[in-house]
């Protein structure tokens, strides 16, 4: 299982590193995601979530 938000689907992306003589190689860019455990349909379930999710509200952490 990737790490993926459970509740945005936010996950990693790709983007270059780029030297001081502008050469170029690819890389990932990893989400800020937590292993934490919320309230989903009135049930405790643990899971991945990003830390955006978690400052806006949209979990209620258990």
């Amino acid at each position: 299982m990737s790490r993926v938000c459970s509740i945005c689907g936010k996950g990693q992306t790709s983007g270059n590193n780029v030297s001081h003589s502008n050469r170029k190689t690819k890389r990932t860019f990893s989400a800020n995601v937590q292993k934490v455990s919320y309230l989903k349909d009135g049930k405790a379930v643990s899971g991945y979530v990003c830390t955006r999710c978690m400052k806006s509200d949209k979990v209620e952490r258990v």
